[in-house]
């Protein structure tokens, strides 16, 4: 009995010594360089939202904050690479949409996306947009959604690639519209959006802030936004969901994640001041410049999201039958 008694005490105070560092180490965190990995190449959107959340931490902490790019595999390798870095605050990662479209793109991915990161903050978002050649007779949705109706699959859209964010943000489109349509991937979005300028192909989607000056000097009609609300870079375009697409809502976004088993002081740490670094004038002013819209979800709403993102993906991707090439 005593000796049970013994173990038990024991075992309490081992787990509130523990709960003691980890606290310390929350409240001393961090006291040496910081490291964020982005699995991209420098000079991406990415990149350069990470090195301006970065900046801002780094003069938070009062420590160096350094961006380590590791690009390759759709952003696996660097991915992989956090997931084998200790959990302690020290090595973070800020990636883009890929994180949830992958897992559902590769068979022979090395780790697993809802279980092998900690969630940390929903960086910034950036709306995309369904744009279609000013000559294509289509001026609404609706006249989309009939002409692909009496004509399935000769409708086309184009993309920067098989698998990315507005290649899906079509698929996404054509599955709500009951529709289907033929996807042209291009060798990036400039050349695809050089075609639909070009007439060669009716419409894509894209990124706002790369479509808005076209649409402005009228080389491109805009159908509609790709979110759930609409855009403060073009409040007068509607929203897809606005405009019959009920509960569309598609947008490249930009996550912060840590390795997993992430001590939950340390992770609460984080997650506060990358939000209060995100709501600041500053770095709202520069992520502006870039088109996009600064995260503002909690820790755990976040978690959510990126979960929900997983599986929207996964039935996007199956129901269109998309295979890696």
């Amino acid at each position: 009995m005593k000796l049970r008694f013994c173990v038990a005490l024991c075992m309490i105070l081992l787990g509130l010594t523990s709960l003691g560092v980890a606290q310390a180490m929350a409240q001393t965190f961090p006291t040496r360089q910081v490291t964020i990995i982005v699995p991209f190449p420098a000079g991406a959107t990415t990149d350069i939202l990470a090195r301006i959340v970065g900046d801002q931490l780094s003069r938070k902490w009062n420590v160096a904050v350094i961006v380590d790019n590791r690009a390759g595999a759709s952003g696996q390798v660097g991915s992989e690479i956090l997931t084998r870095s200790p959990p302690d605050g020290y090595t973070m990662m800020i990636t883009a949409t890929h994180h949830v479209i992958n897992p559902s793109l590769y068979n022979n991915m090395r780790y697993d996306t809802k279980k092998d990161f900690t969630d940390i903050a929903l960086v910034a978002s950036v709306p995309n947009v369904l744009v279609v050649n000013p000559q294509f007779p289509a001026k609404t949705v609706q006249d989309i959604i009939r002409m692909a109706k009496e004509a399935p699959g000769e409708l086309q859209f184009g993309s920067s690639g098989i698998g990315g964010a507005n290649h899906l943000s079509g698929e996404l489109f054509a599955y709500h519209a009951g529709i289907k349509l033929t996807h042209i991937p291009y060798k990036g979005a400039a050349p695809a959006m050089n075609d639909v300028l070009g007439g060669h192909i009716p419409m894509m989607v894209d990124s706002l802030p790369t479509a808005i000056p076209q649409v402005r000097a009228g080389n491109l009609r805009a159908i509609g936004v790709t979110t759930i609300k609409r855009s403060p870079m073009a409040p007068d375009i509607p929203t897809l969901d606005e405009l019959g697409i009920k509960g569309f809502d598609a947008s490249s976004w930009f996550g912060m994640y840590g390795p997993p088993n992430m001590p939950p002081e340390v992770l609460k740490k984080i997650s506060t001041d990358v939000l209060e670094v995100l709501s600041s004038p500053e770095v709202k002013s520069k992520f502006s410049e870039q088109g996009a819209e600064p995260g503002t979800l909690s820790q755990a709403d976040f978690t959510k999201f990126v979960n929900s993102e997983v599986d929207k993906w996964n039935k996007i991707i199956t129901q269109a039958g998309i295979k890696l090439e």
